[in-house]
C-alpha cells in the first residue's frame, strides 16, 4: 500500500515531477518514465529529509511523509516484533518436477519490487534518441565536407586554372594557336609519320595488331622540307613580324609623341594588329596572286603548303580576322 507522500508524487504531471527533481537535485532523471521518476523522487526525498523538508514548496510531500500512520506503525512493527524465520524444507522430502519449476521461476518473477525492475531496466543498454543519431550523422557530414574543402585547396586546381586563364587571355597566346595549327597541318605533309612494326594481336588479351608509327625522320635531309618550311616561316611569321615591328601603332598611342627618332619605353615592341593585316596581305599576295618574289618561292612548294594548312588560303585568313578582332577587343580594354 502506497504511503500519503507516494500518493501525492503520484498526483503530480510529469512535467511537475521533472521540475521537483531538477529542484531537489536528483541526477539521471531525464530517460525514467512517470512511475518510475515517482519512486526515485520519493526514495531521494526520504534520504535528504532533513535538507529538503525547509523547502516550502515541498512541504506538503513532508507533512505526508511524517503524519503517515502506515509508515509509523510498519517502523514500530519492524522495531518491536523480530522477523519469523523461514521455514526450511528438506530438500529430500520436496521432489520438484518439471511442471512445478516454471511455476516457482514465475512466482520468482512477480514478486520482484518495482524499485528491482527499474534497476535492471537501468542496466540494459537502450538504443540512441533519433536526435542523438540526426547530431551524430551532422557532425560526421561536417567533418567530411571540411575534408574535401581542405583537399581541395591543396590540390592546387584552382591557381593552375587561373594561370592557365591568364595566359590564354591575351593577342599572342590566340596568335601563337594559330600559327601552330598550320605548322601542325604542315608537318603532317612534309615530316610524315612512318610505320615501324606491329604489336601483334593477342588472343589471351583479346587486343588487336597494333601499329607503332613515328616521324620519317630522313625528310629532313630532302630539299622539299626546307623549302616548303621555309616558306611557311617567311609568309606566318617572319614578314608579319617585320612590319607590326615598324608600323606599330601603339607606341604613339602609348606615348603620345616620338622622342629623336626612337621611342620612348613601350610595353608592346610589335603591333598586333598590324602582324595580322601584314600576314593576310601576305598570304593572299603568295597563295591567290602567285607573289614568288624572284623566284625564292617555288610554285611546288607554295602549292604543298596551300594544300597542307587547315583550310588553306581561307583557313590563314580566317586566323588573322580573329587575331586582328582580338587585338582590337583587348586595345579598347586598356583605355
Amino acid at each position: 500500500m502506497s504511503s500519503g507522500a507516494t500518493t501525492w508524487l503520484h498526483g503530480q504531471r510529469k512535467v511537475e515531477l521533472l521540475a521537483i527533481a531538477d529542484r531537489v537535485g536528483l541526477k539521471d532523471y531525464d530517460n525514467l518514465k512517470k512511475p518510475e521518476l515517482e519512486a526515485a523522487l520519493d526514495d531521494h526525498m526520504r534520504a535528504n529529509q532533513t535538507t529538503l523538508s525547509k523547502d516550502t514548496s515541498l512541504s506538503a510531500f513532508f507533512k505526508r511523509v511524517t503524519s503517515s500512520p502506515v509508515k509509523k506503525d510498519s517502523m514500530i512493527v519492524e522495531a518491536k516484533t523480530p522477523r519469523p524465520r523461514r521455514k526450511t524444507v528438506v530438500k529430500e522430502d520436496l521432489e520438484p518436477t518439471d511442471a512445478s519449476e516454471p511455476e516457482t521461476s514465475g512466482t520468482a518473477l512477480v514478486t520482484r519490487s518495482p524499485r528491482t525492475s527499474i534497476a535492471f531496466a537501468s542496466s540494459v543498454p537502450l538504443p540512441p534518441s533519433p536526435s542523438v543519431v540526426v547530431n551524430q550523422i551532422d557532425r560526421q557530414t561536417i567533418a567530411a565536407r571540411a575534408r574535401i574543402a581542405e583537399i581541395w585547396d591543396k590540390s592546387g586546381i584552382i591557381e593552375t586554372s587561373d594561370s592557365i586563364r591568364d595566359a590564354l587571355s591575351n593577342t599572342v597566346t590566340i596568335e601563337s594557336i594559330a600559327n601552330s595549327l598550320e605548322l601542325w597541318g604542315l608537318f603532317g605533309v612534309i615530316l610524315p609519320w612512318k610505320h615501324l612494326v606491329a604489336i601483334p594481336e593477342s588472343t589471351l588479351l583479346g587486343t588487336p595488331e597494333i601499329p607503332l608509327r613515328a616521324p620519317d625522320l630522313f625528310q629532313l635531309l630532302s630539299s622539299e622540307f626546307w623549302s616548303t618550311f621555309q616558306i611557311w616561316v617567311a609568309t606566318s611569321v617572319m614578314l608579319p613580324l617585320f612590319f607590326s615591328y615598324f608600323f606599330n601603332m601603339t607606341l604613339k598611342a602609348k606615348n603620345g609623341h616620338v622622342r629623336h627618332g626612337r621611342n620612348v619605353q613601350s610595353s608592346m615592341q610589335y603591333d598586333p594588329l598590324t602582324y595580322n593585316i601584314s600576314k593576310a596581305l601576305i598570304a593572299w599576295l603568295v597563295y591567290a596572286q602567285g607573289l614568288r618574289l624572284g623566284g625564292f618561292f617555288n610554285n611546288q612548294s607554295v602549292a604543298v603548303l596551300e594544300a597542307a594548312i587547315p583550310g588553306g588560303l581561307q583557313g590563314v585568313l580566317i586566323g588573322t580576322g580573329i587575331g586582328a578582332l582580338t587585338s582590337i577587343y583587348e586595345a579598347v580594354l586598356k583605355k
